[in-house]
């Protein structure tokens, strides 16, 4: 696990970051008050900001809050790279948005000078702990992080203060179909149902009947089950071949190490290990010791 300990003082969330940032360091003078207002358009949302939706109505109602009350809470905000003056959001986009819908010519904003990839992380965390990413936003976000910067799964479960498994199943959501991410997008489809169709041999299609006939969560799992179970009587049958006695040896001996059922095939060119789990707790304990 990388031991990054900007990582580590992620995990405690954004208020305690501002509030680390905010002191001096010793034997630096304290630093001018960082809240100040800027014209709205000195500032630029982020590209990389992970989250994508906007709902209007939510849009519009916050606007209205803030014609009555104004900002209450500065947006975070960084210099924008290479344009002076100028400043882009790391935290806060939905103000910054609804905002200029109430007519605001200015902003309060807390200034932090942070590379990208603290923007980024400060911006999931944000938003996870807010609960304002969607399932597919959220896991684009881990993505981001893995691919840009390094993190492993076990590095992201302690800066966002979730579990490994959490962790591996949202990004699982990222192999569904364009299709079916977009109805997670809309809210059609929970992250529930979406984890029981990444293994399915027709998500699309059985997404699609989720949604039309309104099925739970459990229906879902059932439906993704029986569909299984019918691509198998669907498939010709491979001839039996009775395992040796060294495979069957191996099989146990996986099997109890693992706690977990463990199944080995093999082929005229290589052949595959099937780990069988009965729960979260135990997938979670297979990616452990993967990783490890």
């Amino acid at each position: 696990m990388n031991d990054d300990p900007s990582k580590k003082r992620l995990g405690r969330g954004l208020a305690a970051l501002i509030g680390e940032m905010d002191r001096p360091a010793e034997g630096r003078q304290a630093p001018i008050p960082l809240e100040r207002h800027v014209p709205i358009e000195f500032i630029s949302r982020n590209p990389r900001n992970p989250r994508r939706a906007f709902k209007d109505l939510e849009l519009e109602d916050l606007a209205q809050s803030i014609r009555e009350h104004g900002v209450v809470q500065p947006v975070v905000v960084r210099p924008a790279p290479g344009v002076p003056d100028r400043y882009e959001l790391i935290a806060g986009e939905r103000r910054w948005r609804a905002a200029q819908r109430a007519g605001l010519t200015v902003l309060p904003i807390i200034m932090r000078d942070v590379d990208d990839r603290v923007a980024l992380e400060l911006a999931i965390i944000e938003n996870v702990q807010r609960a304002d990413l969607n399932p597919v936003e959220e896991a684009a976000g881990y993505q981001q992080l893995i691919e840009e910067h390094d993190y492993t799964q076990a590095d992201l479960a302690q800066v966002i203060g979730k579990s490994r498994s959490h962790v591996a199943n949202t990004l699982r959501l990222l192999k569904l179909p364009d299709n079916v991410q977009e109805m997670i997008t809309d809210g059609a489809l929970s992250a529930g149902h979406a984890r029981c169709l990444v293994t399915a041999e027709n998500p699309a299609v059985l997404a699609e009947r989720i949604v039309r006939e309104g099925l739970s969560v459990r229906q879902a799992e059932a439906l993704t089950q029986s569909e299984g179970k019918g691509g198998a009587d669907r498939k010709e049958k491979a001839p039996s071949v009775e395992k040796d006695a060294d495979t069957k040896a191996l099989e146990k001996l996986l099997s109890d190490v693992t706690g977990m059922k463990v199944e080995i095939n093999h082929r005229e060119k290589g052949g595959e290990v099937r780990i069988r789990y009965a729960s979260l707790e135990q997938l979670d304990e297979v990616c452990r010791r993967l990783q490890s």
